[in-house]
């Protein structure tokens, strides 16, 4: 949610930012005009109010034969209060119902244009030349089968389209990459947490995921009226719901790890082969609670530390600027790591970190001191640092001509000292 008086003040930029996004430029205002609504109807309120109290004290006061005329006013009074607070609740409603659909202002420095207008701002590591090398690469499905460890049909017979098993070392694989990147983050000062994945509608709400990709989010309704989370992000900006924090020490920092659930509404058709687009994960995800006026800087630094967790695991990477057009709302600019994939010859997202400034705090109530006693809203800000995703990378990236695949040597530790994933083809009679 913006703050209104950034909007008052500064609606063209707000008019600016939807033409970006290719939003609504006319919602900003309507936004506008319910404002103005609600403050006219608000001031006749409270006008009354003021009235119908000094009539009040009329009464006791009054005459014997007046007592009745100031009753009536009086209760002429209340009724013309009970009517005009009905009116002034209805145009407050109407505000939150309009400002609430307003997007997150975007950076000016974020480019235009869609889903395909992304600039690409570094590139990390050598692409591997197979051909040289003297072999085809399979892909990580082919991989994974090859050591028992990916099993997409038994996960389809339990769990539907886009569910698996993940088994054995590749299952030993995932654990130690999100153990590795537990860890560091915890050696950048983030608070390790395993957080909820059922959330109510009132927070899903305010980390602005039901404006656009509603039909992305698997809802439980009634009697339960729960969302599952398809990031630990919403739970954790949820955490602190209508807290004032203490930033004397420094940002408030937190790692979520957690399962994962999309619905993938949308993609039928769209990378159904392997663990790309599924429809249970895990992941870990940082999330921070920060004074606005360090909210960029603290975006590079979650940006760096995607970087570096990219580095260990030793997969060419590049780092995307996302358009304002692909932005979510909550966001005023996100920047993604996109990992190559040999055997689709192109780069895939496995990570994005976006800074969200005040947007999510002023929905959800989350506020800091400031230092003169004050308190105003903070800035909030998610950057992720590993997924199941990775795993098609790694596997892809790090393959041999026999089938097996070598462990990232970052890795080894959280997996006994062990080297090399090994191919196996042992059969089992479905």
């Amino acid at each position: 949610m913006l703050d209104i008086q950034f909007i008052r003040e500064n609606a063209d930029i707000v008019r600016e930012s939807q033409r970006k996004r290719g939003e609504s430029v006319e919602l900003v205002d309507e936004v506008l005009s319910f404002d103005q609504l609600r403050r006219d109807t608000l001031q006749k309120y409270e006008s009354a109010r003021a009235e119908q109290k000094a009539a009040g004290k009329k009464v006791a006061s009054a005459a014997p034969e007046e007592k009745a005329a100031v009753i009536a006013e009086v209760q002429d009074l209340a009724k013309k209060v009970a009517d005009l607070k009905a009116v002034a609740d209805e145009a407050d409603q109407k505000y939150r119902d309009a400002a609430w659909q307003l997007s997150n202002v975007v950076e000016g420095e974020a480019p235009e244009g869609g889903e395909d207008d992304y600039i690409v701002r570094e590139k990390h590591g050598e692409i591997r030349d197979f051909d040289a090398e003297g072999f085809t690469p399979l892909d990580h499905l082919a991989l994974g089968e090859l050591s028992g460890g990916i099993d997409m049909k038994r996960g389809v017979k339990v769990g539907g389209s886009r569910f698996f098993f993940l088994k054995g070392d590749i299952a030993r694989m995932e654990v130690a990459l999100h153990t590795m990147a537990f860890d560091f983050a915890r050696t950048k000062g983030f608070i390790p947490t395993i957080t909820p994945t059922l959330v109510r509608p009132e927070i899903m709400a305010g980390t602005g995921f039901l404006n656009q990709h509603s039909d992305e989010i698997y809802r439980l309704r009634m009697p339960d009226d729960s969302y599952l989370v398809g990031t630990s992000e919403v739970a954790l900006a949820g955490m602190h719901t209508d807290e004032i924090l203490d930033f004397s020490d420094g940002p408030v920092k937190y790692c979520g790890w957690s399962a994962c659930y999309r619905r993938e509404a949308g993609a039928a058709g769209k990378d159904t082969h392997g663990i790309i687009r599924v429809h249970q994960f895990y992941k870990v995800e940082m999330f921070v609670y920060c004074k606005p006026e360090d909210a960029r800087d603290m975006h590079q630094q979650l940006l760096g530390m995607e970087k570096e967790m990219l580095n260990r695991v030793e997969v060419p990477f590049r780092v995307i600027d996302t358009a304002a057009g692909d932005l979510g709302s909550s966001a005023s600019r996100k920047f993604d790591c996109e990992a190559w994939v040999p055997t689709q010859n192109r780069y895939r997202e496995l990570t994005s970190t976006s800074n969200c400034d005040e947007y999510q705090a002023r929905r959800l109530n989350v506020r800091y001191r400031k230092d003169d006693g004050s308190t105003d809203a903070c800035a909030t800000l998610n950057g992720t640092l590993a997924t199941t995703r990775w795993l098609v990378a790694i596997l892809e990236n790090h393959q041999q001509k026999d089938g097996s695949v070598v462990i990232p040597e970052a890795l080894r530790p959280y997996m006994g000292g062990q080297e090399v994933i090994e191919p196996h083809f042992r059969k089992v009679t479905a």
